[in-house]
């Protein structure tokens, strides 16, 4: 009996379905995606509205199957076909995070200079030039937003006040900010109390905004050498750059995977 790679959904219960292969080397909750189209009465329901790709313990009987099983395929070619369709629905791509600029800076000098206070000279340092190199494919970019300013103004019969909370977009400094817009949103509430009417006005600036996936780390080492009672200390900084670069996901590769795991366990 044959162990064949089937579409499935969770169960109504909300669990993984009891007749998926046991086989350590099988596999389960891959490439998940909605089973619904956007703008119609949803086809399935939740816990079910996702259908994942996985291995099952035997064949489906040809008299009728769980409504969690959606669906099973006859080739690698017809796998590689669906990997496509979620792919592109899901917006695959391949990311490579790759370092594209190092440079180090030593400081050196002796450890009395190090422990002056106030800092009275005697340190040196060398910053060496920035190793620059890119990657393959296109740096990615991040698309987000966030709350970055909200103003809260109460007014009552004895007079008003208003707060303001700004929140700045902050990126990495190695990273570009683009794309930038905002929404402005306008929430005004009243009640009514002892004091009489207070109105509360809350204005919710939101901002979305786009920025390559490029971050900048810093890793320091110190060092100390002694020599005839005097201490030499030098610190190591070495900041380095990656960048996430994308590029076209490799659907075959991804479907000779999948078949070869399948292949493995059924001979």
């Amino acid at each position: 009996m044959a162990q064949p790679i089937v579409k499935y959904t969770l169960s109504k219960q909300g669990r993984i379905p009891e007749w998926l292969s046991s086989d350590s080397r099988a596999f389960a909750g891959e490439h998940s995606i909605s089973g619904n189209k956007d703008g119609y009465i949803p086809r399935y329901e939740s816990p079910q509205s996702r259908i994942m790709l996985g291995i099952a313990a035997g064949d489906p009987d040809p008299d009728g199957t769980p409504d969690d099983y959606i669906g099973t395929f006859a080739n690698k070619t017809a796998l590689q076909t669906y990997l496509v369709t979620v792919g592109n629905a899901l917006k695959y791509k391949t990311t490579t995070n790759t370092v594209t600029g190092v440079q180090t800076s030593v400081t050196t000098g002796l450890s009395t200079a190090w422990d002056a206070n106030p800092y009275a000279g005697g340190l040196s340092t060398t910053t060496s030039t920035k190793y620059t190199a890119s990657g393959v494919g296109t740096v990615a970019t991040i698309s987000t937003s966030q709350v970055t300013k909200v103003v809260v103004n109460i007014d009552t019969t004895t007079g008003d006040s208003s707060t303001t909370t700004n929140t700045p977009v902050v990126i990495d400094v190695a990273s570009t900010l683009s794309g930038v817009s905002t929404s402005v949103g306008i929430v005004t509430t009243s009640s009514t109390g002892e004091s009489g009417v207070t109105t509360t006005t809350t204005t919710t600036d939101t901002t979305s905004y786009t920025y390559t996936d490029v971050t900048t780390g810093s890793v320091t080492s110190k060092s100390e050498t002694t020599t005839d009672g005097v201490t030499t200390r030098t610190d190591t900084v070495v900041t380095s750059s990656t960048t996430n670069y994308e590029t076209t996901y490799g659907y075959a590769a991804e479907a000779t995977r999948l078949w070869d795991i399948y292949t493995a366990i059924n001979s």
